[in-house]
């Protein structure tokens, strides 16, 4: 199936109306909606995060493209299912204990979601034992978000948490964290932004 153009553009545009429309024309037109959702919808989620990482659109238009991504997710999501569609990984997110920001984090678990991965948002002010959980329940990632350089220390308390456990791995951004932070502490990767945190994520699972 060759990429919805209409959709494509919607997604970005963030046009929820329109995107709810298209979508539910190609279900009830019987289309291939797994094929719709990797030809035009994660497409289009990746193409705003490209465009976020060169400063051409800004957080306010992520977020609507994702809210508008997200309500097509809605619409397919008991399709997906039932048609056994596997996503790419199951990862879990948090703002890291003692920190209370969120806004950088919920553009990441959308980026995420927009990517196709099943996403585990554990909220703000995480601790060790709410990342554990997550873990137990499937992520193989732990990404943790910090805004606060008083709470950046906690990251390293996690990254040594997981340290010895195969098959998770643990990201980290914001802010104020940079590249060296992220190798002097051990994290498994680094994401500047929305876009290059879905990208690292890639990399380490080989799509």
């Amino acid at each position: 199936m060759p990429r919805n153009e209409e959709l494509f553009s919607s997604i970005c545009k963030g046009d929820r109306n329109a995107v709810q429309e298209i979508v539910q024309k190609a279900m009830d037109d019987g289309d291939d909606i797994v094929e719709l959702l990797n030809n035009s919808m994660i497409p289009a989620m990746r193409e705003m995060g490209e465009k976020f990482s060169c400063n051409e659109v800004y957080v306010p238009d992520m977020l609507i493209a994702a809210r508008a991504m997200q309500t097509g997710l809605d619409l397919i999501g008991p399709s997906l299912a039932k048609e056994g569609h596997k996503t790419a990984a199951t990862v879990c997110i948090g703002t890291v204990k003692g920190d209370l920001h969120d806004i950088g984090k919920n553009l990441v678990a959308m980026m995420l979601k927009g990517a196709g991965y099943q996403v585990i948002d554990l909220g703000v002010d995480c601790d060790i034992d709410q990342f554990e959980e997550a873990v137990s329940q499937g992520a193989t990632a732990v990404l943790c978000s910090a805004l606060l350089t008083t709470t950046m220390p906690y990251m390293k308390t996690v990254v040594e948490h997981f340290r010895d456990r195969p098959g998770v791995q643990v990201v980290i951004g914001g802010a104020p964290v940079t590249k060296e932070y992220a190798d002097e502490i051990g994290a498994d990767g680094y994401g500047s932004d929305a876009n290059q945190a879905v990208k690292v994520l890639d990399a380490s699972i080989g799509i």
